[in-house]
């Protein structure tokens, strides 16, 4: 019922453990695990192959949106939920994703988890930064009375769409490698599509680790992703999480077109201004 998609690179103790995660707190255990291996000269391919993990491969690292999007064709369920390979996934997470989606008419949705990590995220709360000092059990006995929401306009992995909706927007737009703006870029692309159902569930909860492993501190140049959606689509990201999004603020159902009020005009042509200089710069 669910693939889930996650690209990794070189760094196999994490995923194990992200993997491990998944497979011990799903209770409908309807799901196929696909990775994207990036080099693998960790060991991630003989662990994948022992373990008869379905993945694609490149032998170089060649970023974020390029992995999922070449990995994803491999899928064969409905739904495809992309995770990064240093998280931990709580109990009942496939559960309450399944209960969620039961509950929508159409296909018209992008659900999207609870991030907790030790500094920043949705909550804020410390169960150890590394693999090495995670107190896995202080987060299991404390992650679900952490207090938080349902709330609108998260962009933030693990998030889950329906296939057709995937494969209608053309996945993930590559010239957001290694993968800096790619997650609102998608979320605008799903929007001009009629997307509104932008939703982050405050009990689909994971555990973030941040070990950024698709991006610059693993050979790839950091893009520069604000610049490339302002020129694409017309405004910044920081403008389309305020007036389309909503981002941050609780959920109370469908979204509906920004109201063009004075403050958003005015907003918006700080936008036109800046992508005109950009385009001038470049």
């Amino acid at each position: 019922m669910i693939s889930i998609t996650i690209p990794t690179f070189n760094n196999l103790d994490y995923l194990k453990f992200t993997i491990d995660s998944i497979k011990k707190n799903s209770v409908l255990n309807k799901y196929e695990i696909l990775l994207h291996i990036n080099e693998g000269s960790d060991g991630t391919l003989e662990y994948a192959k022992k373990n008869n993990i379905k993945f694609t491969f490149s032998e170089k690292n060649i970023g974020l949106c390029s992995s999922i999007n070449k990995v994803s064709k491999i899928s064969k369920y409905n739904y495809l939920l992309y995770s990064h390979d240093d998280m931990y996934f709580c109990p009942n997470w496939d559960k309450i994703l399944i209960d969620e989606i039961d509950l929508l008419q159409n296909n018209l949705f992008y659900l999207s988890a609870t991030m907790i990590e030790v500094n920043s995220a949705h909550i804020s709360y410390d169960c150890g930064s590394t693999l090495l000092n995670f107190d896995e059990q202080k987060f299991l006995n404390n992650y679900d009375k952490l207090n938080f929401y349902d709330h609108q306009g998260s962009h933030f992995a693990p998030h889950i769409v329906h296939k057709d909706m995937w494969e209608k927007v053309g996945g993930f737009s590559e010239e957001f490698n290694p993968g800096i703006g790619s997650d609102p870029d998608f979320n605008m692309k799903l929007w001009s599509q009629g997307v509104r159902i932008f939703k982050g569930i405050n009990k689909f909860r994971v555990y973030h680790f941040s070990s950024i492993t698709t991006r610059k501190k693993n050979g790839l140049k950091m893009n520069k992703g604000d610049n490339i959606f302002l020129i694409k689509w017309g405004f910044t990201i920081k403008f389309f999480k305020k007036y389309f999004l909503k981002s941050k603020s609780k959920y109370e159902g469908e979204l509906a077109n920004p109201d063009k009020s004075l403050l958003f005009l005015f907003e918006l042509f700080l936008c036109k201004i800046k992508k005109i200089y950009l385009k001038i710069i470049n």
